[in-house]
Protein backbone atom coordinates (compact mmCIF):
# COMPACT_ATOMS: atom_id res chain seq x y z
CA UNK A 1 0.00 0.00 0.00
CA UNK A 2 1.60 3.64 -0.90
CA UNK A 3 2.15 6.19 1.90
CA UNK A 4 -0.77 7.90 0.02
CA UNK A 5 -3.48 4.76 0.13
CA UNK A 6 -2.26 4.65 3.62
CA UNK A 7 -3.20 8.72 4.45
CA UNK A 8 -6.41 7.95 2.69
CA UNK A 9 -7.26 4.52 4.33
CA UNK A 10 -10.10 5.11 7.37
CA UNK A 11 -9.34 4.38 10.75
CA UNK A 12 -11.34 3.98 13.75
CA UNK A 13 -11.81 6.57 15.87
CA UNK A 14 -10.37 5.01 18.99
CA UNK A 15 -7.61 3.33 17.37
CA UNK A 16 -4.18 4.28 17.70
CA UNK A 17 -4.01 6.51 14.54
CA UNK A 18 -7.31 8.30 15.20
CA UNK A 19 -8.05 11.56 14.57
CA UNK A 20 -9.69 13.88 16.81
CA UNK A 21 -13.48 14.67 16.68
CA UNK A 22 -12.98 17.99 14.61
CA UNK A 23 -10.72 16.15 12.26
CA UNK A 24 -13.18 13.64 11.86
CA UNK A 25 -15.92 16.24 10.85
CA UNK A 26 -13.51 17.96 8.56
CA UNK A 27 -12.86 15.13 6.37
CA UNK A 28 -16.80 14.02 6.44
CA UNK A 29 -17.39 17.44 4.88
CA UNK A 30 -14.58 16.71 2.46
CA UNK A 31 -15.98 13.80 1.58
CA UNK A 32 -20.18 14.69 0.93
CA UNK A 33 -19.12 16.34 -2.70
CA UNK A 34 -18.13 13.38 -3.64
CA UNK A 35 -21.17 12.43 -5.14
CA UNK A 36 -23.45 15.44 -6.04
CA UNK A 37 -25.11 13.66 -8.60
CA UNK A 38 -26.37 10.84 -5.95
CA UNK A 39 -28.77 13.77 -4.28
CA UNK A 40 -29.96 14.91 -7.32
CA UNK A 41 -31.11 11.62 -8.08
CA UNK A 42 -32.57 11.18 -4.32
CA UNK A 43 -34.35 14.20 -4.76
CA UNK A 44 -35.61 13.34 -8.54
CA UNK A 45 -37.95 10.31 -6.61
CA UNK A 46 -38.62 6.67 -7.14
CA UNK A 47 -39.41 6.41 -10.41
CA UNK A 48 -35.92 7.92 -11.49
CA UNK A 49 -34.33 4.14 -11.45
CA UNK A 50 -31.16 5.44 -13.52
CA UNK A 51 -28.05 5.19 -11.47
CA UNK A 52 -26.39 8.42 -10.76
CA UNK A 53 -23.24 8.96 -12.63
CA UNK A 54 -20.41 9.12 -10.01
CA UNK A 55 -17.58 12.17 -10.78
CA UNK A 56 -14.41 12.34 -10.18
CA UNK A 57 -13.47 13.15 -5.69
CA UNK A 58 -14.19 16.90 -4.97
CA UNK A 59 -11.34 19.19 -3.96
CA UNK A 60 -10.92 18.64 0.00
CA UNK A 61 -9.11 21.89 0.32
CA UNK A 62 -11.99 24.00 -1.54
CA UNK A 63 -14.51 22.31 0.81
CA UNK A 64 -12.63 23.15 3.65
CA UNK A 65 -11.77 26.69 2.52
CA UNK A 66 -15.58 27.03 2.31
CA UNK A 67 -15.89 26.22 6.12
CA UNK A 68 -13.29 28.95 7.03
CA UNK A 69 -14.46 31.50 4.18
CA UNK A 70 -14.11 34.28 6.88
CA UNK A 71 -11.13 33.53 7.83
CA UNK A 72 -9.87 33.31 4.44
CA UNK A 73 -10.80 36.18 3.11
CA UNK A 74 -10.24 38.63 6.12
CA UNK A 75 -6.54 36.94 6.84
CA UNK A 76 -3.24 39.19 5.39
CA UNK A 77 -0.95 36.12 5.40
CA UNK A 78 -0.62 32.97 5.57
CA UNK A 79 0.17 32.68 9.40
CA UNK A 80 -3.09 34.09 10.25
CA UNK A 81 -5.14 31.17 8.23
CA UNK A 82 -3.08 28.47 10.16
CA UNK A 83 -3.62 30.21 13.66
CA UNK A 84 -7.35 30.14 13.05
CA UNK A 85 -7.26 26.46 11.86
CA UNK A 86 -5.05 25.38 14.55
CA UNK A 87 -8.39 27.58 17.16
CA UNK A 88 -10.65 25.52 15.62
CA UNK A 89 -8.94 22.34 16.28
CA UNK A 90 -6.90 21.31 12.93
CA UNK A 91 -3.92 19.49 13.80
CA UNK A 92 -1.10 18.67 11.35
CA UNK A 93 -2.54 15.03 11.51
CA UNK A 94 -5.49 16.64 9.70
CA UNK A 95 -3.46 18.37 7.54
CA UNK A 96 -1.79 15.07 6.27
CA UNK A 97 -5.49 14.11 5.19
CA UNK A 98 -5.43 16.85 2.76
CA UNK A 99 -2.49 15.79 1.71
CA UNK A 100 0.01 18.41 2.94
CA UNK A 101 2.90 17.80 5.71
CA UNK A 102 1.05 20.58 8.30
CA UNK A 103 -0.91 22.82 8.93
CA UNK A 104 1.04 25.69 7.82
CA UNK A 105 1.38 23.98 4.43
CA UNK A 106 -2.31 24.03 4.54
CA UNK A 107 -2.80 27.40 5.22
CA UNK A 108 -0.25 28.71 2.67
CA UNK A 109 -2.34 26.92 -0.18
CA UNK A 110 -5.34 27.89 1.55
CA UNK A 111 -4.21 31.78 1.52
CA UNK A 112 -3.06 31.38 -1.99
CA UNK A 113 -6.33 30.18 -3.58
CA UNK A 114 -8.17 32.69 -1.99
CA UNK A 115 -9.84 35.41 -4.98
CA UNK A 116 -8.45 39.02 -4.62
CA UNK A 117 -8.90 41.51 -5.98
CA UNK A 118 -6.86 43.16 -9.12
CA UNK A 119 -5.03 45.90 -6.84
CA UNK A 120 -5.06 44.00 -3.91
CA UNK A 121 -2.60 41.13 -6.24
CA UNK A 122 -0.64 44.16 -7.48
CA UNK A 123 0.10 45.50 -4.11
CA UNK A 124 3.48 44.62 -2.46
CA UNK A 125 3.01 41.84 -0.12
CA UNK A 126 4.95 42.29 3.40
CA UNK A 127 6.46 39.44 4.69
CA UNK A 128 5.01 37.95 8.02
CA UNK A 129 9.08 38.66 9.56
CA UNK A 130 8.48 42.69 9.02
CA UNK A 131 5.01 43.03 11.05
CA UNK A 132 6.64 40.54 13.84
CA UNK A 133 7.24 43.61 16.24
CA UNK A 134 3.93 44.65 17.82
CA UNK A 135 2.68 48.23 17.71
CA UNK A 136 3.36 50.21 21.20
CA UNK A 137 3.02 53.73 21.32
CA UNK A 138 6.39 55.75 21.30
CA UNK A 139 8.00 56.41 24.77
CA UNK A 140 6.76 52.41 26.50
CA UNK A 141 10.38 52.28 27.79
CA UNK A 142 10.18 55.56 29.64
CA UNK A 143 6.51 54.68 30.83
CA UNK A 144 7.98 51.92 32.81
CA UNK A 145 10.34 53.97 34.72
CA UNK A 146 7.27 55.93 36.22
CA UNK A 147 6.33 53.72 39.15
CA UNK A 148 9.39 53.41 40.72
CA UNK A 149 9.79 57.08 40.47
CA UNK A 150 6.95 58.00 41.57
CA UNK A 151 7.33 55.36 44.63
CA UNK A 152 10.76 56.64 45.21
CA UNK A 153 9.56 60.07 45.66
CA UNK A 154 6.97 58.76 48.30
CA UNK A 155 8.95 56.99 50.34
CA UNK A 156 11.48 60.49 50.21
CA UNK A 157 8.82 62.58 51.64
CA UNK A 158 7.31 59.83 53.77
CA UNK A 159 10.86 60.39 55.34
CA UNK A 160 11.20 63.90 55.66
CA UNK A 161 6.95 64.62 57.27
CA UNK A 162 5.79 64.09 60.59
CA UNK A 163 2.09 64.19 61.73
CA UNK A 164 -0.30 65.14 59.40
CA UNK A 165 2.20 65.92 56.65
CA UNK A 166 3.41 62.67 56.29
CA UNK A 167 -0.24 61.10 56.31
CA UNK A 168 -0.90 63.41 53.42
CA UNK A 169 2.78 62.21 52.06
CA UNK A 170 1.55 58.46 51.77
CA UNK A 171 -1.80 59.07 50.30
CA UNK A 172 -0.30 61.38 47.31
CA UNK A 173 2.66 59.07 46.98
CA UNK A 174 -0.07 56.30 46.61
CA UNK A 175 -1.93 57.88 44.34
CA UNK A 176 0.56 58.89 41.91
CA UNK A 177 2.27 55.16 41.58
CA UNK A 178 -1.33 54.07 40.44
CA UNK A 179 -1.50 57.04 37.95
CA UNK A 180 1.71 55.86 36.88
CA UNK A 181 1.19 52.12 37.07
CA UNK A 182 -2.26 52.73 34.80
CA UNK A 183 -0.12 54.68 32.52
CA UNK A 184 1.88 51.97 31.77
CA UNK A 185 -0.53 48.74 31.82
CA UNK A 186 -2.52 51.56 29.49
CA UNK A 187 0.33 52.40 27.05
CA UNK A 188 2.74 49.64 26.88
CA UNK A 189 3.35 45.84 26.09
CA UNK A 190 0.69 45.09 29.02
CA UNK A 191 -1.95 47.00 27.88
CA UNK A 192 -4.90 44.58 27.65
CA UNK A 193 -7.23 45.14 24.82
CA UNK A 194 -9.51 42.79 26.39
CA UNK A 195 -11.92 43.30 29.13
CA UNK A 196 -10.34 42.40 32.64
CA UNK A 197 -13.03 40.73 35.07
CA UNK A 198 -13.62 42.66 37.96
CA UNK A 199 -12.51 40.56 40.83
CA UNK A 200 -8.78 40.62 39.04
CA UNK A 201 -8.49 44.07 40.12
CA UNK A 202 -9.60 43.56 43.88
CA UNK A 203 -7.54 40.97 44.10
CA UNK A 204 -4.56 42.48 42.86
CA UNK A 205 -5.05 45.04 44.77
CA UNK A 206 -5.67 43.26 48.37
CA UNK A 207 -2.38 41.41 47.52
CA UNK A 208 -0.40 44.39 47.21
CA UNK A 209 -2.06 45.98 50.21
CA UNK A 210 -0.67 42.74 51.83
CA UNK A 211 2.67 43.08 51.16
CA UNK A 212 2.88 46.52 52.29
CA UNK A 213 1.02 45.74 55.87
CA UNK A 214 0.82 41.88 55.71
CA UNK A 215 3.98 40.67 57.46
CA UNK A 216 3.78 43.29 59.83
CA UNK A 217 0.36 42.61 61.25
CA UNK A 218 0.73 38.78 61.34
CA UNK A 219 4.43 39.31 63.23
CA UNK A 220 2.32 41.60 65.79
CA UNK A 221 -0.91 39.48 65.60
CA UNK A 222 0.90 36.28 66.76
CA UNK A 223 2.69 37.84 69.45
CA UNK A 224 -0.54 38.87 70.99
CA UNK A 225 -0.35 42.89 69.21
CA UNK A 226 -1.23 44.57 67.43
CA UNK A 227 -0.64 47.31 70.31
CA UNK A 228 -0.44 50.59 67.50
CA UNK A 229 -0.14 52.09 64.14
CA UNK A 230 1.70 49.79 61.58
CA UNK A 231 4.67 51.27 59.41
CA UNK A 232 3.99 49.71 55.76
CA UNK A 233 7.42 47.92 54.18
CA UNK A 234 8.75 50.94 52.20
CA UNK A 235 11.63 47.91 50.92
CA UNK A 236 8.35 45.53 49.35
CA UNK A 237 6.96 48.35 48.03
CA UNK A 238 9.94 50.23 46.33
CA UNK A 239 11.00 46.95 45.00
CA UNK A 240 7.79 46.19 43.13
CA UNK A 241 7.62 49.47 41.88
CA UNK A 242 11.12 49.46 39.91
CA UNK A 243 10.38 45.98 38.70
CA UNK A 244 7.63 47.20 36.84
CA UNK A 245 10.45 48.47 34.39
CA UNK A 246 11.94 44.94 34.08
CA UNK A 247 8.48 43.19 34.05
CA UNK A 248 7.13 45.33 30.58
CA UNK A 249 10.65 45.28 29.01
CA UNK A 250 10.86 41.30 29.61
CA UNK A 251 6.99 40.91 28.19
CA UNK A 252 8.19 42.65 24.87
CA UNK A 253 11.23 40.39 24.26
CA UNK A 254 8.74 37.57 24.84
CA UNK A 255 6.19 39.05 22.38
CA UNK A 256 8.10 39.86 19.73
CA UNK A 257 10.49 36.88 20.13
CA UNK A 258 7.51 34.32 19.87
CA UNK A 259 6.11 36.69 16.96
CA UNK A 260 9.72 35.58 15.26
CA UNK A 261 9.30 32.11 15.71
CA UNK A 262 6.00 31.68 14.47
CA UNK A 263 7.10 33.27 10.86
CA UNK A 264 10.14 31.16 10.93
CA UNK A 265 8.44 27.73 12.37
CA UNK A 266 7.24 25.41 9.52
CA UNK A 267 4.61 23.42 11.85
CA UNK A 268 2.56 23.87 15.18
CA UNK A 269 4.79 21.14 17.07
CA UNK A 270 8.01 23.73 15.95
CA UNK A 271 6.22 26.54 17.23
CA UNK A 272 5.55 25.19 20.35
CA UNK A 273 9.08 23.80 20.95
CA UNK A 274 10.55 26.79 20.31
CA UNK A 275 8.23 29.10 22.63
CA UNK A 276 8.06 27.39 25.74
CA UNK A 277 11.83 28.18 26.75
CA UNK A 278 11.77 31.47 25.49
CA UNK A 279 8.99 31.93 28.08
CA UNK A 280 10.68 30.00 30.59
CA UNK A 281 14.10 32.12 29.97
CA UNK A 282 12.30 35.28 29.85
CA UNK A 283 10.43 34.44 33.22
CA UNK A 284 13.92 33.59 34.73
CA UNK A 285 15.31 37.08 32.92
CA UNK A 286 12.24 39.07 35.62
CA UNK A 287 12.97 37.14 38.37
CA UNK A 288 16.48 37.72 38.31
CA UNK A 289 15.96 41.13 37.79
CA UNK A 290 13.19 41.19 40.69
CA UNK A 291 15.46 39.61 43.05
CA UNK A 292 18.14 42.04 42.74
CA UNK A 293 16.04 45.24 43.10
CA UNK A 294 14.42 43.76 46.02
CA UNK A 295 17.83 42.79 47.63
CA UNK A 296 18.78 46.81 46.59
CA UNK A 297 15.94 47.75 48.46
CA UNK A 298 15.65 45.81 51.46
CA UNK A 299 19.71 46.97 51.82
CA UNK A 300 18.59 51.33 51.27
CA UNK A 301 16.18 50.67 53.72
CA UNK A 302 18.00 48.14 56.05
CA UNK A 303 15.52 45.53 56.60
CA UNK A 304 15.35 41.73 55.32
CA UNK A 305 14.52 40.90 52.01
CA UNK A 306 10.67 40.05 51.74
CA UNK A 307 10.22 36.83 49.85
CA UNK A 308 7.01 37.11 49.66
CA UNK A 309 6.85 40.17 47.22
CA UNK A 310 9.43 38.41 44.86
CA UNK A 311 6.17 35.30 45.00
CA UNK A 312 3.74 38.34 44.41
CA UNK A 313 5.90 39.85 41.84
CA UNK A 314 6.18 36.67 39.95
CA UNK A 315 2.18 36.38 39.81
CA UNK A 316 1.22 39.19 39.00
CA UNK A 317 3.52 39.07 35.80
CA UNK A 318 2.27 36.22 34.60
CA UNK A 319 -1.35 37.30 35.72
CA UNK A 320 -0.72 40.34 33.68
CA UNK A 321 0.75 38.62 30.70
CA UNK A 322 -1.99 36.36 30.25
CA UNK A 323 -4.43 39.16 30.56
CA UNK A 324 -2.87 40.99 27.88
CA UNK A 325 -2.85 37.96 25.33
CA UNK A 326 -6.91 37.50 25.78
CA UNK A 327 -6.95 34.76 28.62
CA UNK A 328 -8.40 36.61 31.67
CA UNK A 329 -10.57 33.44 33.52
CA UNK A 330 -6.87 31.48 34.87
CA UNK A 331 -5.23 34.66 36.08
CA UNK A 332 -8.69 36.29 38.32
CA UNK A 333 -8.78 32.93 39.72
CA UNK A 334 -5.32 32.59 41.18
CA UNK A 335 -5.53 36.01 42.48
CA UNK A 336 -8.31 35.46 44.48
CA UNK A 337 -6.89 32.09 45.78
CA UNK A 338 -3.67 33.35 46.72
CA UNK A 339 -5.55 36.67 48.73
CA UNK A 340 -8.25 33.71 49.98
CA UNK A 341 -5.40 31.96 51.80
CA UNK A 342 -3.90 35.21 52.92
CA UNK A 343 -6.87 36.55 54.36
CA UNK A 344 -7.94 33.09 55.76
CA UNK A 345 -4.48 33.29 57.41
CA UNK A 346 -4.78 36.43 58.98
CA UNK A 347 -8.32 35.48 60.40
CA UNK A 348 -7.79 32.26 61.82
CA UNK A 349 -4.87 33.67 64.07
CA UNK A 350 -7.55 36.60 65.02
CA UNK A 351 -10.16 33.93 65.94
CA UNK A 352 -7.54 31.50 67.64
CA UNK A 353 -7.93 34.15 70.63
CA UNK A 354 -11.86 32.93 71.09
CA UNK A 355 -12.23 30.71 73.84
CA UNK A 356 -12.05 27.39 72.52
CA UNK A 357 -10.76 28.06 68.86
CA UNK A 358 -7.26 28.26 69.79
CA UNK A 359 -6.82 25.58 67.41
CA UNK A 360 -7.69 27.22 64.47
CA UNK A 361 -4.72 29.82 65.05
CA UNK A 362 -2.14 26.71 65.59
CA UNK A 363 -0.98 25.81 61.99
CA UNK A 364 -1.10 29.91 61.15
CA UNK A 365 1.00 30.57 64.27
CA UNK A 366 3.65 27.28 63.85
CA UNK A 367 4.20 28.19 60.50
CA UNK A 368 5.36 31.81 61.98
CA UNK A 369 7.23 30.85 64.62
CA UNK A 370 9.38 28.54 62.10
CA UNK A 371 9.79 30.25 59.30
CA UNK A 372 8.44 34.08 59.56
CA UNK A 373 5.49 35.83 58.93
CA UNK A 374 6.72 35.79 55.21
CA UNK A 375 5.79 31.92 54.58
CA UNK A 376 1.68 32.50 53.91
CA UNK A 377 2.12 35.30 51.01
CA UNK A 378 5.78 32.75 49.69
CA UNK A 379 3.31 29.88 49.71
CA UNK A 380 -0.10 31.55 48.39
CA UNK A 381 1.38 33.44 45.80
CA UNK A 382 3.95 31.22 44.76
CA UNK A 383 1.31 28.22 44.51
CA UNK A 384 -0.50 30.70 42.39
CA UNK A 385 2.04 31.93 40.02
CA UNK A 386 3.20 27.95 39.32
CA UNK A 387 -0.38 27.45 38.37
CA UNK A 388 0.01 30.39 36.04
CA UNK A 389 2.99 29.15 34.54
CA UNK A 390 2.10 25.82 33.82
CA UNK A 391 -1.33 27.13 32.31
CA UNK A 392 0.86 29.88 30.55
CA UNK A 393 3.28 27.50 28.78
CA UNK A 394 0.11 25.56 27.56
CA UNK A 395 -1.51 28.26 26.11
CA UNK A 396 0.93 30.67 25.18
CA UNK A 397 2.71 28.57 23.08
CA UNK A 398 -0.10 28.13 20.45
CA UNK A 399 -0.02 30.10 17.22
CA UNK A 400 -3.38 31.37 17.44
CA UNK A 401 -2.41 33.65 20.76
CA UNK A 402 0.46 35.40 18.66
CA UNK A 403 -1.28 35.69 15.50
CA UNK A 404 -3.40 38.86 15.96
CA UNK A 405 -1.18 40.52 18.42
CA UNK A 406 -0.43 43.55 18.32
CA UNK A 407 0.78 44.96 21.40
Amino acid sequence: MSKEQQIDAPRAPGSPGGWDMRSEELVADAALVREPAAWRGAASGAGNSAKPVRRGGADPVKTLMHRHKELCERAVDPLEIAAGLEAHGVTDRTAARFRHRDVFALAEEMYARVPRDEEERAAPVVHPAARSAPEVPAGWALFALLPGAACGLAIAGLELSEGRARLAAGLGGALAVAVALRVVLRHGPLRCAHRVLPGTRVWACFLVAYALFGDGLLRAAVSGGPDGPLAPSTAAALGLALAVAPAVWCVRLFTVGARRRLSLSRGLTEFTASVRPLLLGVLALYLCALAALLMGAAAVRGVPVSAGAGALGALLLLSRLLSSYGFTRAPSLMLGAAAAVEAVSMACVFAGRLPGCAWLAAPAEGAVRAWGPGVVPVVACGAAAAVLLLHSLRVLSRASAHAGRTS
